[in-house]
């Protein structure tokens, strides 16, 4: 008699087709899709949610052009159009009120009410592609090259920012935070890859073949359906359908409120109530505790 080793015939893996996923778009975004699970949940999840997302945008703008002017290899990029660049500048940094900044600002808030639309149209998708496209410098009249680090670094502050303010939202029960916080991840780490595709090497021996859908568009175009406002103006004004740009003062941003602070207290009488607690084993247990409180973004 034959030793069952505990092999057993089970469902045939999904075929993924490689070069097609390297070649056309539909089909990486079919993959994408499919593989993280974004599906009729996440698209009733945005449409419900697509005004508190709104409400978050100013705030989430500012923060995100705060940080960017925080460290000098992305501050020099205003000036530089690259991250590549290390010469000296012979002008002064930019700061949040320069007009140029605010254009940038009102940038990205385009860009991030434009996450809010349809996800089911295949044009939302060449949207994103084409934003991806655009900072790695190409499809521009001045071209932007914005190395993958700085990008992955601020997609992943924009991700923080979304969960962080989402999750504490005052109103929305827990249900309805947690499946609008899973389609907006979803969203941003598909639109990450829609700028690491341009970066990494991965199907390179099919680059003649890659489907762009975008190449000799009109800057702010995507091909004869405009998606972004007036493309007339100086070379300043070519950041349409930039990331690295964002929106109105933090006079806008949604307020804070001192429940933290409520919040705080109640943990600390917990505490002296239940007597001292062991120490714990994770490395970064201080650190965390030291930490702020206070919340990035409270959304009202």
């Amino acid at each position: 008699m034959p030793c069952d080793y505990g092999v057993r015939d089970g469902p045939k893996p999904k075929h993924i087709d490689r070069k097609a996923i390297h070649t056309s778009l539909e089909e990486r975004i079919k993959y994408l899709h499919d593989f993280l699970e974004f599906g009729s949940a996440d698209i009733e999840a945005l449409a419900s949610g697509a005004k508190y997302i709104k409400q978050l945008i100013p705030a989430v703008v500012n923060l995100v052009y705060k940080k960017l002017l925080q460290y000098d290899i992305t501050s020099r990029a205003f000036h530089t159009r690259t991250t590549a660049c290390e010469d000296e500048l012979e002008e002064d940094f930019l700061h949040e009120e320069t007009p140029q900044i605010q254009r940038r600002k009102m940038f990205l808030r385009w860009y991030l009410t434009r996450l809010c639309q349809d996800p089911t149209s295949i044009d939302f998708w060449r949207y994103l592609n084409k934003v991806g496209l655009m900072h790695c410098g190409q499809e521009r009249m001045a071209p932007l090259n914005i190395e993958y680090v700085h990008i992955n670094a601020c997609m992943g502050y924009i991700q923080d920012i979304f969960i962080e303010a989402l999750m504490s939202h005052p109103h929305l029960s827990l249900r309805r935070k947690i499946a609008l916080v899973r389609a907006v991840n979803k969203i941003l780490w598909i639109q990450n890859d829609l700028f690491a595709k341009w970066r990494v090497r991965d199907g390179e021996e099919y680059a003649d073949e890659m489907s762009i859908y975008s190449f000799g568009s009109r800057e702010g175009y995507l091909g004869d359906k405009k998606i972004l406002g007036s493309s007339s103006g100086s070379s300043d004004d070519d950041d349409r359908s930039s990331i690295t740009s964002v929106a109105p003062s933090t006079q806008s941003a949604a307020p804070s409120t001192n429940t933290t602070d409520t919040t705080h207290t109640a943990q600390t009488t917990q505490s002296a109530r239940s007597g001292p607690t062991k120490s714990s084993a994770c490395p970064f247990a201080e650190f965390s505790k030291a930490q702020s409180m206070e919340t990035k973004i409270w959304a009202e």
